[in-house]
């Protein structure tokens, strides 16, 4: 099943990002960082502040929130952004990902296009998103919590 988040759903979001951030990002973006930047993006104030403003979405197995989306409002110009998409390693590949994307796109109507920065050396993202439809529009080079990343800016036109 596939909601909107509430408040109530912090803890299990945040926990869902953990596991979902440690186990796509081994190897690729240090531990400290990876916690760092956890710590940060998935605290109270900027859950709180992601509620507020943007589109968060959870996905329940089993009354568990196993996975979740997280989409800005449509801004000037059509465009919306996916900021994140994860789901609990074991739930990967069960479609829950196509679910919280197609319902992220529900709540967008009015865009004309969606946006997502994915990790180059993420493959499970890279080819999530090219499998939905995403087309590389660009790289760049991001810095997260002292580590540099090579992201690369996908794009679905709609």
């Amino acid at each position: 099943m596939i909601r909107a988040m509430k408040p109530k759903d912090i803890p299990a979001v945040r926990a869902v990002a953990e596991a979902s951030w440690h186990a796509a990002y081994a190897g690729i973006i240090p531990p400290d960082a990876q916690d760092r930047f956890l710590r940060n993006a998935y605290g109270d104030e900027m859950m709180a502040r992601r509620l507020a403003r943007s589109v968060m979405l959870v996905a329940e197995c089993a009354g568990e929130i196993v996975g979740f989306a997280n989409f800005s409002r449509v801004r000037e110009g059509g465009e919306a952004e996916l900021a994140a998409i994860y789901l609990l390693p074991g739930h990967q590949g069960e479609g829950l990902g196509t679910a919280l994307l197609q319902a992220g796109l529900a709540e967008s109507a009015g865009a004309k296009f969606v946006c997502a920065n994915v990790e180059a050396d993420n493959r499970t993202g890279m080819n999530f998103y090219t499998a939905k439809g995403f087309k590389a529009v660009g790289e760049f080079e991001d810095e997260l919590e002292g580590h540099t990343s090579r992201m690369v800016r996908m794009r679905l036109e709609l």
